[in-house]
Order: structure tokens, then sequence, then C-alpha cells
């Protein structure tokens, strides 16, 4: 088993603001960034807590990322948002433009926020459970790099592109999910790789198209799609909503304008935001209880719902702190100004 390392939440902000200013980025952009690095890790979601820092400062290095750009917010429509992120990273761009989108949502029951010309490395549940926050329903989605064969093919042509939803609830933390379209998110292949452990059947073929269990086979090969066919159309239809729909890259352009670097994709993001009080007026409170009987349900009859193993992995690193890799925690250190 590999050393650990034992670190209090605090110090996991703290770490992750200071590697960020250390590799360049604005006060701002790394303020951002450790808030959506600091809920990965805090939720045990290990391959978008620490890990994704040295992903940052690299792609800042390789001179693809403005590490002070300052988004742009433009009221588009009466319905939507759009911010220029002006190739910076995505989490200070959903800052900027979330009160706005809240604003609209609940002035017309549905908003949409397009988010051009950013680098995205990060999960989307801290961005629908923010908007969750506001008492409104969230959907949001992305592609990123071409990694991915569509379903009976063996070339990639989609991204990992993810598709988060979250649902406000009267009493506790919001029903959220948030999953790749691919198998499994890129980074726990890279983990893997990290770790020398294989990675299981399913997730990936090799550069010739075979099965392989290989993380770095993988890698240089293409990763599937959950669920054959049906992830495959998934995924198709993220490439377009939050691709052509919003006038940016698809993820086979995010791959070529990377030119072969290896920094954060660079694309576009989509989020809607849904008011039930406006949908629903003054039945509001009844639909929202049915809501709830189907959670009861569900959870009654000891079924999980998706969001429940990080909430409880939450109680934990509040009480406990969180563990990580001690080849993580040297390479994190080894980023930091020396005193």
């Amino acid at each position: 088993m590999s050393e650990e390392v034992t670190l209090p939440l605090d110090e996991v902000r703290r770490i992750s603001i200071d590697v960020l200013k250390a590799g360049g980025l604005s006060g701002d952009h790394a303020q951002a960034i450790a808030s959506v690095v600091y809920a990965g890790q805090r939720d045990e979601c290990h391959s978008h807590g620490l890990y994704r820092l040295l992903g940052c400062v690299r792609s800042v290095k390789e001179g693809k990322v403005d590490p002070d750009a300052v988004p742009e917010v433009v009221d588009h429509a009466p319905a939507i948002v759009r911010v220029d992120a002006r190739f910076g990273f995505s989490p200070l761009a959903f800052e900027r433009g979330r009160p706005l989108l809240v604003e609209k949502a609940r002035r017309t029951g549905l908003a949409a926020m397009a988010i051009n010309n950013c680098f995205h490395f990060s999960a989307l549940w801290p961005e629908v459970e923010a908007i969750a926050a506001d008492g409104l329903v969230a959907l949001a989605m992305t592609p990123s790099h071409s990694w991915v064969a569509p379903a009976g093919g063996t070339k990639p042509v989609f991204g990992t592109n993810p598709i988060a939803f979250a649902w406000p609830r009267p009493d506790g933390p919001p029903f959220v999910f948030d999953f790749a379209t691919s198998a499994i998110a890129r980074g726990e292949i890279e983990l893997h790789r990290r770790a020398g452990k294989p990675i299981p059947a399913g997730w990936a073929i090799d550069g010739e198209g075979h099965p392989t269990t290989d993380p770095a086979a993988a890698l240089a090969g293409a990763m599937l799609t959950f669920g054959g066919h049906k992830g495959s159309a998934l995924s198709a239809m993220i490439e377009l909503m939050a691709g052509p729909l919003i006038g940016d890259m698809t993820s086979a352009e995010s791959m070529a304008f990377d030119e072969g670097v290896g920094a954060a994709p660079c694309h576009g993001e989509l989020i809607l935001a849904f008011d039930p009080t406006v949908f629903l007026g003054a039945d509001a409170a009844r639909h929202v209880a049915r809501a709830e009987t189907m959670f009861e349900s569900i959870v009654g009859q000891g079924a999980r719902l998706p969001s429940q193993r990080r909430y409880e992995a939450r109680e934990r690193s509040m009480a406990n702190g969180v563990r990580i890799p001690k080849a993580l925690y040297d390479d994190l250190q080894a980023l930091l100004p020396r005193p």
C-alpha cells in the first residue's frame, strides 16, 4: 500500500491557492480554482481534487491559458447569459456569470448561460450545487478533448463529455448527479497509471482498437463510452449543445487547438437553470412534495441516491481531514517556492 499524507481541509485550500499563485495565476483565478479543487478533495472525488493542480500549472506553463484573464459577462438575451472566459480557466467565468443566470431564471422560469473560450478541468457538480443552493434546478454539460471512441468505432471523436444535474430539496442537500459519458473520467485512468495499477476491462482500447487494462495503452488509444450506443448518443448530444449551439469548439477541434502540448481542454460550457416556482406557481409546494415521495421510495428500499456517497464523504472529511498519496503531496510541494 502506498504511503499517504493526512491534511485538514483548510490545508487543502491553502496548498491549492499557494500552488496556483506560484504557477502564475492571478489571485481571483487561484481562489476560484481552489474552491472547486477543495470541493473535489473534500468529497473524495480524488481525480478532481488536489491532483488537478498539476494539470492547471502545466497548462499555464505551456502558454495556452491566460493566467490573468478577466471574464466578460454579457446580457445576451432575456433568458441567455454569455460569458467570454478570454482563454482563462472556467471556474472564475462561472462565478462571474452565475448571479445574472440566477436572476434571469427567476424572472423567466428558464435561463441559459454559455461560457466560451474557457479551459475546463473541473467537475461540474460544484456548479450545479451552487445553482441549487439558490432554489433552482440546474443542468450543465461540456465537451473536452477527443479521447473517446464512438460506439462501434476505434478512433477518438468525443470528449469525456460530462453532464451534471441538481434538484434542490426542502431539507438537506440537493439531489445531484455528475458523470462522464465515457466509461470513466480520464483522470481515473491517469491515477491508475500513477499508482501502477491496471484499469478495469471495458474502460478503454489501445491504439490498435483492442481492449486493454494497461492505463498507459488506454491513454495512448481511446476511451469507451458508458452503455455502448446510449452513452455514445448522449456524448454526441453534448458535443452539439455545448459546441456548435453556443459557437464553441467540439472535442476534436479542442484537441487540434491544443497542438499536442497537453494543456487542459479549451472549449465551451452550457448551463441551464430552471425556477420551479415560476413553472408551477401556487402549486409549487405540492409538486416538490411529490419529488420527495420519489426520493423516499428509492432510499426506502435500500437503494442509494447518486449524491449520497459524496455527502457521506463530505462529513468524514469535515471531521477527519483528507488523505492523499505522499507522491502527490511531494509533487505539489515541489511546485511551491522555496522559503
